[in-house]
């Protein structure tokens, strides 16, 4: 096989991996929140535990099969990085819950600024002017934005602002285990998953009741609703 065939092969491959993750980060938002606003399913936290469930069983699937090698992970480690990723996941949620998808989006976007922020003050990172300037455009899009979107009430603009930081703070993290224990990014999730989905499906059912005054084991299941539901899982996996 010649070079410029395999570099080919390689730039298809590549561009195939970054399409799918396109569809399926899309595809997750769609129905989530086709679920949460059409379905009547606002328990997000719950939601969460289930997407992690199915995680769980994805990364032992992936172990058994030897794709994912064993790795050791101090527990004091995993629950440190498990507090950052429920508070994001759960916020994530909830903020797509209270808020349009458009202001959702936009405000994913202020993590790139955030993540920036936490590198400089941590790692003394220290960024060109062009990335700067790319910054300061990025800050004033989130902003007029959020000022023009009257969708944005306070409680949602307030989940989206913790999402946000926890969010980047998610990030900070994971590339500090990776660097710290040498470890991959399958084998941390088989580390963190079965601790995520443990924990969110116990809390879950109480801060759903919380934020949103209904019990999860009372939803109405419809066929529909259902559907979604293995459409959901089906895409996460």
């Amino acid at each position: 096989m010649s070079l410029s065939t395999k570099s080919d092969k390689k730039a298809a491959v590549d561009a195939a991996a970054w399409m799918f993750n396109i569809v399926t980060s899309v595809g997750i938002i769609l129905v989530n929140k086709a679920l949460m606003a059409t379905y009547g399913f606002r328990f997000a936290t719950t939601l969460t535990g289930l997407h992690f469930a199915t995680t769980t069983t994805m990364t032992l699937v992936f172990r058994w099969l030897g794709y994912i090698q064993p790795t050791n992970l101090p527990m004091s480690e995993i629950l440190k990085f498990v507090l950052f990723a429920n508070f994001s996941i759960v916020g994530m949620n909830i903020s797509l819950m209270w808020n349009s998808v458009g202001f959702y989006q936009i405000a994913k976007l202020s993590m790139i600024p955030v993540s920036c922020f936490l590198e400089v003050v941590l790692d003394q990172v220290r960024y060109s002017r062009d990335t700067k300037l790319s910054i300061v455009v990025v800050l004033l899009g989130v902003a007029f934005c959020t000022v023009t979107d009257v969708s944005v009430n306070f409680k949602g603009f307030l989940a989206a602002f913790i999402a946000v930081w926890s969010t980047a703070l998610q990030q900070y993290y994971v590339h500090f285990l990776q660097r710290k224990y040498s470890i991959g990014s399958f084998n941390l999730l088989g580390h963190t998953a079965p601790v995520q989905a443990t924990s969110l499906l116990i809390v879950g059912p109480f801060l759903d009741y919380m934020f949103t005054g209904e019990r999860v084991y009372a939803y109405q299941y419809s066929t529909t609703s259902v559907v979604s539901f293995l459409t959901l899982f089906t895409v996460f996996i």
